[in-house]
């Protein structure tokens, strides 16, 4: 029986070639975001096996959105045995005190509350379906560990990311759901293309950063949702090997 996966943020970037890569893995997949076109665009790109996947719209920061995205997975599907909690949005970097209320709003609403919003979904669909239980994988960043200048919006969202995910996995155990993070560094997508050309470092200057091909965190994911659910890798990080990761600050 094929293993029904969930990807939010699934039109473009890391969503995109992770659904990619599931779909040609015996994945049944569900491929969310706001963009019904790039959805569909995504689908057709896993070629013979885009009839494993459906596109449904869905906008995280809203649970009434949620609600309706799960209810309609639980009705055509049954079960969902992995949620990859991947959407995401992010504001120009900006000096912390200059940072608006609408500004942070988006960025936490989208990225902390959206990925509440789904995990809770998935959590309580994993916790009564038969079989019980299942696999979130939360897409953290390596500003869950540390920050770039100016960018107090999106580190806040991502280090509660950390706090998100082991809360889950550590509630979630009696249920066997277990819950994992994965921390990306400089994956290239539309989100990195400026890294090439120089980024601003914390001591003032502007640094070219490396990037590494973005199939190498779709494969990593995969990994991850291949796993039986006796097995968890709590936090996995993946980045391009030059990257300043190490040396921040």
């Amino acid at each position: 029986m094929k293993k029904v996966a969930l990807i939010t943020g699934a039109g473009s970037g890391i969503g995109k070639y992770t659904a990619i890569t599931l779909l040609q893995n015996n994945f049944q997949v569900i491929l969310c975001g706001r963009n019904l076109p790039k959805l569909e665009s995504t689908l057709a790109e896993a070629g013979s096996a885009a009839d494993q996947g459906i596109c449904l719209i869905v906008d995280v920061s809203k649970p009434s959105s949620v609600q309706s995205l799960f209810s309609t997975v639980e009705s055509k599907f049954g079960r969902l045995d992995v949620l990859f909690n991947n959407a995401g949005t992010n504001i120009p970097g900006l000096p912390f005190e200059d940072i608006s209320w609408d500004q942070w709003h988006q960025v936490i609403s989208t990225n902390l509350s959206g990925s509440f919003l789904c995990a809770q979904a998935a959590y309580q669909l994993m916790k009564r379906q038969e079989p019980q239980g299942g696999r979130i994988i939360n897409n953290g960043s390596i500003s869950a560990h540390t920050p770039r200048p100016n960018s107090a919006a999106y580190t806040a969202s991502k280090h509660a990311i950390t706090g998100l995910t082991k809360s889950i996995a550590l509630d979630g155990r009696k249920y066997n759901i277990i819950c994992s993070q994965i921390d990306i560094g400089n994956a290239l997508t539309p989100m990195a293309a400026r890294m090439p050309s120089g980024v601003p470092q914390a001591d003032g200057s502007i640094a070219i950063e490396p990037t590494m091909d973005v199939q190498h965190v779709a494969n990593t994911v995969l990994h991850m949702a291949q796993l039986p659910l006796s097995v968890n890798v709590p936090f996995v990080t993946i980045m391009a090997s030059g990257m300043p990761y190490m040396g921040r600050g």
